[in-house]
């Protein structure tokens, strides 16, 4: 299931990264959970399609639409996904990457659980407010 799980989430990011939002929603179970550490206007829990919705377009506005990732791997075992990517973004005239790793748990093929690990979470933090 791992194998299956890893394509699933690959896939996520690369509609994600061409603004087929919609077939990244579809990958999400509707009662997802999405954290986001820290301190900063994005950080907090968030709890099915409205919530993490509502953060994409956040995160977007922030951004002023100038937001990626890079993914570099992704891991699966059973029912648990790995990626290590890269966040790149700009704000206020200020471009950044930050390292990241993004953990998902997987139930009957959707992503029920995101935790993200950010690699410097004070400078994300400053970054972003």
């Amino acid at each position: 299931m791992g194998d299956l799980n890893s394509v699933i989430i690959r896939k996520a990011y690369e509609d994600f990264a061409i603004g087929s939002i919609p077939s990244v929603f579809a990958v999400f179970d509707a009662g997802i959970t999405w954290h986001v550490p820290g301190h900063s206007p994005l950080s907090g829990d968030y709890t099915g399609h409205d919530q993490v919705g509502g953060f994409f377009q956040r995160t977007m506005e922030l951004s002023g639409g100038a937001f990626s990732m890079d993914v570099h791997n992704v891991l699966a075992e059973d029912d648990l996904v790995v990626a290590l990517v890269t966040v790149n973004a700009e704000r206020n005239g200020l471009s950044a990457s930050f390292p990241e790793i993004h953990v998902w748990q997987m139930k009957n093929g959707k992503a029920t659980d995101f935790r993200e690990y950010q690699g410097d979470e004070q400078r994300e933090d400053q970054f972003w407010s």
